[in-house]
């Protein structure tokens, strides 16, 4: 199961009202649990098992922890920009790696499909590149931070 499958996975959980599904495959046990109750929450656990070795029965799934998703921003005052936001779950780096300089900073001009991050999921540095031209006003993430899926990284001013 790939990266995008488990992202089409989340999305569908969470906009289905189901509370939980569990799904267990060859080398993968995903469980998804969604509680309703004005404000959404999502738990999601993946754990990757090895190849040859298989987990005891207790295992407990590794816990990917949730991260608030940037309530200070106020909508008000960035009612124009727009928010470039996570495509997956993972670690969100500034740097393609520790010796090299970030890809943007506040104020840089970026142009569609220019690289800004990169976030790791399963091992697997992913590239986030913009799908919009503008300014960077404000980054809302930390280096190294964990991010959620569909976590606000990003504003860009589009004028």
């Amino acid at each position: 199961m790939d990266l995008k499958e488990i992202q089409n996975l989340i999305k569908f959980v969470a906009n289905s009202g189901v509370a939980e599904v569990k799904l267990e495959m060859d080398d993968v046990k995903i469980t998804i649990r969604t509680t309703l109750e004005g404000n959404v929450t999502e738990t999601t656990y993946v754990q990757q098992m090895p190849a040859q070795a298989t987990l005891p029965q207790a295992a407990a799934p590794q816990q990917i922890a949730p991260v608030a998703a940037a309530p200070e921003v106020p909508v008000v005052e960035n009612a124009h920009y727009i928010t470039i936001k996570s495509p997956i779950i993972g670690t969100f780096y500034r740097k393609p790696s520790p010796d090299k300089p970030m890809f943007v900073e506040v104020g840089k001009t970026i142009s569609k499909g220019d690289v800004l991050c990169v976030i790791e999921a399963m091992k697997l540095f992913n590239e986030i590149e913009s799908e919009v031209s503008g300014k960077i006003v404000k980054i809302l993430v930390d280096d190294m931070s964990p991010v959620e899926f569909d976590q606000p990284l990003f504003l860009v001013d589009p004028s």
